[in-house]
Formats: C-alpha cells, sequence, structure tokens
C-alpha cells in the first residue's frame, strides 16, 4: 500500500516536471531563458525544453512591427513660439537578449529621444520654417533614433509627425493673414480681367472703327466710279447724238424749274446764258 502510494507520488511529480519542462512559444514571439538567473538561451516560436526548477522563462517578447503614438510634446522655436508636435513612432524588436537586458523600458527610452531631439532640432528653426520642414525633421529623428536604439535591439522603421500646433493667437494670426492673401489675389485677378476686358473692348472699337471706315472709303470710292461712269455714259450718248443750240437751249430752260423748287434755293440768280438760250429757241420757233 506504501509503495503505491509512493509510485503515485513519483508519477505525479514526473508528470509535473514534464509538463513544466514544455514550452510552446507562439509565432513572431521570443522567450528569453535564465539559468540560475543568468541568461541562458533565447526560445524560438515552437516546441522547446527547459529544465524545471533551474531554468526561468521571462515574459515573452513581442517581435512584431509597433506603432506607437506619444502624446503631444511642447516645444519652443526659434522666436520663442511654443508649439505642441505629434509623433508616430513605427518600430520593431530585432533582438529579444539586448531588448530585455539592455534598456528597462525601450519604448520609454524611445519617447524621451523623440522629445529631446524634438527640441533640439525644431529648437533651431522658427515657426514657419518648422511647418513646413516635417521631412527634413522626420529625417533628424530617424538618423537619432537609430543611432541610440540599435544597441537596445530595436529597429526604428518609421517615425512621423502627425501635427504641429502653434498657439490659438498665432493660429488665429495666421488665419486671418492667409485670408487677406487670398482677398489680396482675388483682387489682383479682377483687377487684371477687367483691365483685359478694357483693352479687348478697345481693340474691338478700334477694329470696328477701321472696317467701318474702309467699308465707307470703299463705298465712296464705288459711288464716284458709278458716278464717273454715267457721266461719261451720258458724254458719250450726248457727243454722239451731236445735239445742235436749239437743243441744249431747251433742255437748259426744262431745268430751270427744277433748280428754282429747291429747298434750299432763297434768291434765283439767271445766268447769263439764259439770254442767249431764249434767243435760241426764238430763232427756232420763227417762220422760215
Amino acid at each position: 500500500m506504501v509503495l503505491n502510494i509512493v509510485g503515485g507520488v513519483f508519477l505525479v511529480v514526473a508528470i509535473i516536471i514534464v509538463v513544466g519542462a514544455i514550452k510552446i512559444i507562439p509565432q513572431a514571439n521570443a522567450g528569453i531563458i535564465e539559468r540560475l538567473g543568468k541568461y541562458h538561451r533565447t526560445l524560438t516560436p515552437g516546441l522547446n525544453m527547459i529544465v524545471p526548477g533551474i531554468d526561468r522563462l521571462r515574459p515573452l517578447v513581442d517581435l512584431r512591427e509597433k506603432v506607437v503614438s506619444f502624446p503631444p510634446q511642447p516645444v519652443i522655436t526659434e522666436d520663442n513660439l511654443v508649439v505642441n508636435i505629434d509623433t508616430v513612432i513605427y518600430f520593431q524588436v530585432t533582438d529579444a537578449k539586448s531588448a530585455t537586458y539592455e534598456i528597462e523600458n525601450y519604448i520609454q527610452g524611445i519617447e524621451q529621444l523623440v522629445v529631446t531631439t524634438l527640441r533640439n532640432s525644431v529648437g533651431g528653426l522658427d515657426l514657419e520654417k518648422a511647418l513646413t520642414s516635417r521631412d527634413h525633421i522626420n529625417a533628424i529623428l530617424r538618423g537619432v533614433l537609430d543611432e541610440a536604439t540599435s544597441k537596445w535591439g530595436v529597429r526604428v522603421n518609421r517615425v512621423e509627425i502627425k501635427a504641429i500646433e502653434p498657439p490659438p493667437s498665432v493660429q488665429e494670426s495666421m488665419e486671418k493673414q492667409m485670408r487677406a492673401d487670398r482677398d489680396k489675389r482675388a483682387a489682383i485677378l479682377t483687377a487684371e480681367g477687367e483691365k483685359q476686358s478694357q483693352i479687348l473692348k478697345a481693340e474691338g472699337a478700334r477694329q470696328s472703327d477701321i472696317l467701318r471706315a474702309e467699308g465707307e472709303a470703299q463705298a465712296a470710292v464705288i459711288r464716284a466710279e458709278g458716278e464717273a461712269t454715267a457721266i461719261s455714259k451720258v458724254f458719250n450718248a450726248i457727243h454722239l447724238s451731236n445735239p445742235d443750240e436749239k437743243v441744249l437751249a431747251y433742255k437748259y430752260l426744262e431745268q430751270l424749274p427744277i433748280i428754282a423748287n429747291g429747298t434750299a434755293s432763297k434768291i434765283w440768280i439767271i445766268p447769263a446764258e439764259l439770254s442767249g438760250a431764249a434767243e435760241s429757241i426764238a430763232k427756232a420757233f420763227r417762220a422760215p
């Protein structure tokens, strides 16, 4: 009976020892084994065996890439303005041993590095340059963090500045300046548009006057040519018909009433040729 009890105890102890000796490490994790308080080895993902009672497994180290957003940090610029800067860090543990033993809390260490680097880099810039130099600030942060975290077994993959927020009074002044600049540009564009419109209108009026004058000149030339042609034809017809003095005198007398009926005629002056024309008519009607 006693032997059975002792055997059962040994069996239970053996099971406990075997279960304690088996360690399963999940994927993307690493386990640090300390033997008698000293680093022994790093367990990889999968099934691992340790010596119970001698070896101790520390908390697992996550090897996946992490994203940490740090709270806004107040930074004084070169022109003595306090701005709040939000940052985001993308990093990954590459050496579980160094991340465990080289620094107590690597996330806190990274945060403090970011704060001090921001104050050093942004402190040498004025507000306007700080707002437009995010890539430059990111590059400085990346370089400092890479150098400092490499011995911690941490690799910084990316550093991003989410926001740079100036004081409310400065934001209000910047908004007023932006509105003034927009109004100024709008006024300049409006003035340029009106100027171009006036120039185009003047150019159109000038072209219209030129075309109208050319048309009137051409019309006058055509009318003069027509009148000259008509006069030439009448002259040629009269020349060809060879009228005598009697016909000419009669035609002259026919036109006298038309001349007298003109609205602009106030005084009727009898030409000297009238007596000659009358004499010629009288001779025409005398008996032979």
